[in-house]
């Protein structure tokens, strides 16, 4: 099997990260994210990621729910777990940052969502304090905090958290799809560590929004189930995962950095082109910042990423930061045609984990396995070769079944 880290310098390691994941249900089985998967438990979070995957920082964002926090404490007694002085809980190999993900919304303004992240687990639970004051049902995930958006910006950084936008360009809950045209509008620009892209958007068209240019961009699964973790991931100079190292790295300070975006190609995220409601036609034409379908004339649109960037735009080309790192586009190995479950576990036993496939095996390795037109898909997607059918409407896109 391949080492999982790879020393980049003496005390620095490149380190794959993804800080977007859900729990669907406590240990006891009560409910935390109601559309997650019943298996997405704190602790098979931490097995999927560590021993599966192969990604060692992942942020889970419900951390904030009492029952999970149980579940917490029951896996640190049990000694699964340690809490780690400079911040995290690491189970093997892999480090747990202890999130939380929060809907806002300001007076004439649609829902934002944000998540928040915090050192320990004794600070997580006393911010949990503060939003059952806040909020209707603490015990469940994404729940809206009724407070002013500064003030929960503030509480978060007075008690060493960070606080990162969350999938900011979706049409639904987030703050450049659903909330306000800039950040400024409903955020304390100081007061944000990064910001996430979500699944339907790259680093280029971020570049089309000039106040972007000071944030990191994160790239996450935001998963719903086990197998959709690290579906967009980041690569981190770290010289360990853990929560300081993880801060250093939004900074930019003593040469931590997020080094590379590995994410879907925007084509192939649910909410990339405008999608009609009225005939299910997904408009993937460039001139289709329209308000009603050009196909049916039904008004039901649900605006698409790369559409609503471009109402927004204050730039009429994407401009690249220089310290903005390379975004890779990641084919997930669930979008490779042909890869069943059976050929995948033959890939697991044979070179460990998904991280390994992706990144690390030759492609010779791989067709020795499982042969070499699929090896060859495999190697297709590395390179962002494989050609793709968009997505729009809340429909993944796909990858098209002739390569040819």
């Amino acid at each position: 099997m391949t080492n999982q880290t790879q020393t980049l310098a003496p005390e620095l390691t490149s380190v794959f990260a993804d800080l977007h994941i859900h729990i669907g249900r406590t240990g006891k089985g009560a409910p935390v994210k109601i559309s997650g998967s019943r298996d997405l438990t704190f602790a098979n979070i931490a097995k999927e990621a560590a021993e599966r995957k192969g990604i060692h920082l992942i942020g889970i964002i419900d951390c904030h729910a009492p029952g999970v926090q149980e579940d917490i404490i029951a896996s640190l007694d049990q000694g699964e777990m340690r809490e780690l002085a400079e911040g995290g809980i690491a189970y093997k190999e892999t480090t747990i940052l202890l999130g939380t993900e929060l809907e806002i919304r300001e007076p004439g303004m649609g829902p934002a969502h944000l998540l928040a992240f915090f050192p320990d687990l004794k600070t997580i639970s006393a911010f949990t304090g503060w939003l059952e004051k806040r909020m209707k049902n603490v015990s469940l995930s994404s729940q809206r905090v009724y407070a002013p958006a500064h003030a929960l910006q503030e509480e978060v950084y007075a008690r060493g958290g960070m606080v990162i936008p969350a999938h900011i360009f979706t049409p639904h809950r987030s703050i450049y799809g659903s909330c306000a045209p800039r950040i400024a509008d409903v955020l304390d620009p100081e007061l944000i560590s990064a910001v996430e892209l979500g699944l339907s958007a790259d680093s280029e068209m971020a570049g089309l929004i000039s106040e972007l240019d000071r944030y990191t961009i994160l790239t996450n699964s935001d998963a719903h189930s086990l197998g959709k973790i690290g579906r967009e991931y980041n690569e981190l100079l770290l010289q360990a995962p853990n929560y300081r190292e993880f801060e250093k790295a939004l900074q930019g300070i003593e040469g931590r950095k997020v080094a590379g975006n590995y994410g879907l190609n925007p084509r192939l995220g649910k909410y990339h082109r405008t999608y009609c409601g009225g005939c299910s036609y997904i408009i993937d034409e460039s001139e289709a910042a329209v308000d009603r379908c050009p196909y049916c004339g039904s008004p039901k649109l649900v605006r698409g990423v790369l559409d609503r960037i471009r109402s927004i735009a204050d730039r009429p080309a994407p401009q690249i930061p220089p310290h903005r790192p390379a975004y890779h586009y990641q084919v997930p190995l669930e979008f490779i045609p042909g890869l069943g479950p059976a050929k995948l576990k033959l890939l697991l036993q044979n070179f460990g984990t998904e991280m390994n496939i992706l990144h690390r095996v030759p492609e010779e390795e791989l067709a020795r396995v499982v042969g070499e037109e699929l090896a060859g898909h495999i190697s297709a997607a590395r390179g962002g070769k494989l050609r793709l059918e968009s997505g729009g409407g809340g429909i993944y896109g796909k990858v098209a079944k002739s390569q040819n």
